[in-house]
């Protein structure tokens, strides 16, 4: 079966939610334990759910998350929606786990920390630039770290949307949606935002730049 967006071995096989690399409080104070559990075990596994059954009888049940958000329009039109939004609920979930550590936080570090630099100038004007973007969503989304085929920029989506749709490869993503965050920040998700920081997993984002054609180029 299919974790965490990976291919299946069998075909047909759902996915299914993934466990965390960490225990529900190992992120606290940053994020509280019950936000955590919450996140994981009811809205992320609500969105695979869903995403199974949209994608029943379309053919693309074995495929990977990435590919059906970038081949919506090779699915029947009836299922388009419910498929960019929970596979999108779904991709989203699995890279803002994988980007964060109990033993995160600091500054940058490995290939994604000069790219910042070239793309940014600093890493306070990346953060500048993201909470800008994010406090100029009005209601629930994402904002991002991408890799638009040109470099490093920051971006927000609405709703469940993935940057995979508009093309960008995603290496960092933080939730705005407030069950990511209501209950220890209330209303204050630029706290939330600014804490987030602490926890971010700079080896795993600097890995998926490393991964992007231009990070490819910069280490051969």
């Amino acid at each position: 079966m299919r974790v965490g967006g990976a291919r299946a071995t069998l075909a047909g096989m759902p996915f299914e939610l993934a466990p965390l690399g960490f225990a529900y409080d190992a992120l606290a104070p940053t994020i509280d334990e019950l936000t955590m559990r919450t996140h994981h075990r009811r809205h992320h596994a609500a969105h695979i759910a869903e995403l199974n059954a949209a994608l029943s009888g379309t053919g693309w049940e074995d495929e990977p998350v990435d590919a059906i958000l970038t081949g919506l329009e090779r699915l029947p039109v009836d299922r388009r929606a419910a498929v960019r939004h929970h596979g999108g609920g779904h991709a989203n979930h699995v890279l803002y786990w994988q980007t964060m550590t109990p033993r995160g936080g600091g500054a940058p570090h490995g290939a994604i920390a000069d790219a910042i630099r070239v793309g940014f100038g600093s890493f306070d004007a990346l953060r500048q630039q993201v909470m800008s973007a994010a406090t100029g969503v009005f209601g629930s989304g994402w904002v991002w770290l991408v890799h638009d085929g040109s470099g490093l920029a920051v971006l927000a989506t609405a709703d469940q949307d993935s940057p995979r749709i508009l093309g960008a490869t995603p290496l960092l993503g933080i939730d705005l949606w407030e069950h990511a965050y209501y209950l220890k920040f209330r209303h204050r998700r630029c706290d939330y935002l600014e804490a987030f920081w602490n926890v971010v997993d700079w080896d795993v984002v600097s890995d998926r730049y490393s991964s992007t054609d231009a990070g490819t180029a910069r280490t051969a």
